[in-house]
């Protein structure tokens, strides 16, 4: 039996759905990720399947002795929730929160698991740490730590990569991997395909809905994540490598002609117009 089901499920707001005939099954141990455009709404969907909010129609199913309060939720957090005047350690406790029941205090028990997800991040030595003072990627283990101390079955991780370096970034996806390996069930809501596709058991595009296998994205998917490519963002070798995709032999005259000014060759140094020159006649520019 499934561990989580979407049926027929249709989420908004005020009866106004954003997203419509969702069908989804994900099992122990999956690796579920849920991609799609900004304002597609995946977040909604998250909202529902936390059982923040309830569907317009159709259900979210919960089985195999499963409930909404025991996912582990890892969200993306404001500026103001960056600099929240804790330490790492109470951060981490307050991820068991649920299991106090009617009691004012943390056991011992709870305690010790809070200290034991701690060392499994790597952030014993940060115990003891305001929050704040962190980096961001210290900041998302501290996160990640405290959703464990909710769950021992599933963890909802929203973006949880969003805003770290390339390093950070890649530290991360392991670490999820291990506890997906553990057998601890991942439920991902991520734009970067690029490096979900290497993880994932299961994509689930909101725009597209079909669950496939991991690298098995349909086309229209795969042509939706391309739009979201930020030249402004990308390094200057990046941005070159997206220059060369345009073919300028198949642009409108007016286009090609567009594309020619965008390089005012009296405005560079004499080795930056020698080096437009020959990049215009299709040779290689001299490097510096």
């Amino acid at each position: 039996m499934s561990l989580l089901a979407a049926k027929n499920l249709t989420v908004g707001y005020d009866g106004h759905g954003v997203l419509s005939d969702i069908n989804f099954e994900i099992n122990q141990g999956d690796y579920f990720c849920i991609v799609g455009e900004n304002g597609s709404g995946k977040t909604t969907l998250m909202k529902t399947i936390l059982g923040l909010q309830s569907p317009i129609e159709g259900k979210i199913e919960y089985g195999d002795g499963f409930s909404k309060n025991e996912i582990g939720y890892l969200p993306q957090q404001t500026e103001v929730q960056r600099d929240f005047p804790a330490s790492v350690f109470e951060i981490v406790l307050s991820g068991c929160q649920n299991s106090l029941g009617r009691r004012f205090f943390y056991s011992d028990e709870q305690k010790k698991l809070a200290y034991k997800n701690i060392k499994k991040m790597g952030i014993a030595d940060l115990k003891n740490r305001c929050y704040r003072e962190l980096s961001g990627g210290q900041q998302q283990r501290v996160l990640l730590a405290r959703a464990l101390c909710a769950t021992k079955r599933a963890l909802l991780l929203d973006e949880p990569v969003a805003g770290l370096d390339p390093n950070v970034t890649s530290e991360m996806y392991q670490l999820i991997k291990e506890l997906n390996d553990e057998g601890l069930t991942i439920i991902m809501i991520s734009h970067d395909i690029q490096n979900i596709q290497n993880y994932a058991s299961h994509i689930y595009d909101v725009n597209h809905p079909s669950s496939a296998p991991a690298g098995h994205l349909p086309p229209e998917g795969k042509a939706m994540l391309d739009k979201n490519i930020d030249k402004q963002r990308l390094p200057l070798g990046g941005e070159a490598m997206l220059d060369k995709s345009i073919d300028k032999q198949r642009l409108p005259l007016g286009g090609k002609a567009m594309l020619d000014k965008s390089v005012d060759k009296q405005r560079l140094p004499l080795g930056g117009k020698l080096s437009a020159e020959l990049t215009d006649e299709g040779k290689e520019a001299p490097s510096c």
